[in-house]
């Protein structure tokens, strides 16, 4: 893959999940209070780049965003498109 060390990837992914996940679980707390949200169009945009699987363990854990079918209909949306793209790199690249 070039000049792009794996191991760069790695600690990329690992940083963005944690990241992605307490980014959700900041807005899960200030759901219901006076402290300001965080838009969706930011928590679809760390899980389109790369901190789904933070996004996934957040919702799970907080119960965040597991009724609104339209951020679901979005976000699944992004993990179609990672999975055809991680299918591609795995094609392409091993």
């Amino acid at each position: 893959m070039g000049n792009i060390s794996w191991e760069i990837i790695f600690i990329y992914l690992i940083a963005i999940n944690v990241f992605t996940l307490l980014v959700y679980g900041f807005d899960k707390a200030a759901a219901g209070t006076d402290v300001r949200r965080v838009r969706e169009r930011t928590l679809l945009g760390l899980a389109l780049f790369g901190g789904s699987v933070g996004a996934i363990l957040a919702m799970r854990m907080f119960r965040h965003k597991t009724r609104k079918s339209s951020f679901l209909a979005w976000f699944f949306g992004i993990l179609v498109v990672q999975a055809i793209l991680v299918g591609f790199l795995l094609k392409a690249f091993l």
